[in-house]
């Protein structure tokens, strides 16, 4: 447990679905962390900072002003504040660059990193920028591409220091579509997994992606006339899937070290896939990167004064 007086700054990684907060101590030490399901989502603009109080309360002092730094869709136009896009290429964190909010709570001091957009092909991202920033924080020499899987998985390339370009796949969300509201909701299972059946529908899926469509119905056909086990359904759907989607992206990985944050399974059925195709991954614990990028943000704030002004004028 925290103890309030010990709490330099508070760092937050706000999604859609859930709010993680993380109370930070001069030197970046964990202090304490704690969770909720109050994601942007869920809440209407006067909820954002009730939802915040109710979860970092405990560490905040009656005589002190906390900041409270703050990535992802917290910043989005349906969140607290929209902080608006940068634009790549850019530095994934940028001085002066972060979003104040006026609380309503004099305790605590809000600022949000800004996500990053791309005009052509069009893209956006909201707390990737963060992770990525984590990453160059640990590695500032890293040049190459970095894969954050999700339900909408990206792919980023890095050169000297700065996003240069990156595209997103909806490969997750249409997973989830698919597997909880198509017809195949009837066949695949809620878990469980086939390696093999992964395997042969990821090959087929890079082989052949005219047919994915096809393949897809196919699923639900063999489920019903040959005895389709749901979990082999849902491995293969997630082959399928995988493989277009690294098909589509083989320009930021075909050759290369990857650079995967994540060490869930959804991060290492990326490994086996990309392996599969002769890349080379490194995987990275994303709250660590998380953490780390909320570290260089806050920076700004605890050593340069003229940094938290800029983002309260901006």
């Amino acid at each position: 447990m925290s103890d309030a007086f010990s709490t330099r700054w508070v760092g937050v990684d706000w999604g859609t679905s859930r709010l993680r907060a993380w109370a930070m101590t001069a030197d970046g030490a964990v202090l304490a962390r704690s969770a909720s399901n109050s994601g942007m989502g869920g809440l209407s603009r006067s909820d954002f900072e009730p939802a915040l109080l109710a979860l970092i309360g405990p560490w905040l002092a009656d005589n002190k002003n906390i900041p409270v730094v703050c990535c992802g869709m917290v910043g989005s136009r349906q969140g607290w504040v929209e902080a608006p896009y940068r634009v790549a290429p850019t530095f994934p964190i940028a001085a002066g660059q972060l979003t104040y909010v006026e609380a309503q709570d004099q305790r605590i001091s809000i600022h949000i990193i800004p996500g990053i957009a791309q005009h052509e092909p069009a893209d956006v991202m909201r707390g990737e920028e963060t992770q990525i920033a984590g990453l160059l924080a640990g590695d500032p020499d890293f040049s190459g591409v970095v894969c954050l899987p999700g339900t909408h998985t990206k792919w980023v390339r890095i050169k000297d220091k700065k996003i240069c370009m990156f595209s997103t796949y909806l490969t997750g969300e249409l997973f989830s579509l698919l597997a909880e509201k198509s017809v195949l909701r009837h066949s695949v299972g809620a878990g469980g997994w086939d390696g093999q059946a992964f395997r042969d529908a990821l090959e087929s899926s890079i082989a052949e992606p005219e047919k994915v469509a096809e393949h897809l119905f196919s699923i639900r056909a063999q489920s019903l006339i040959s005895d389709l086990s749901r979990m082999e359904a849902r491995a293969r759907l997630s082959g399928l899937l995988i493989g277009l989607e690294l098909g589509g992206s083989k320009a930021y990985w075909d050759g290369r070290n990857v650079a995967v944050l994540g060490t869930d399974a959804l991060a290492h059925i990326y490994h086996e896939a990309l392996k599969l195709q002769g890349a080379t991954c490194t995987g990275y614990d994303v709250e660590a990167m998380t953490l780390a990028g909320l570290r260089s943000a806050a920076s700004q704030l605890l050593n340069a004064p003229y940094a938290l002004e800029a983002a309260r004028d901006g």
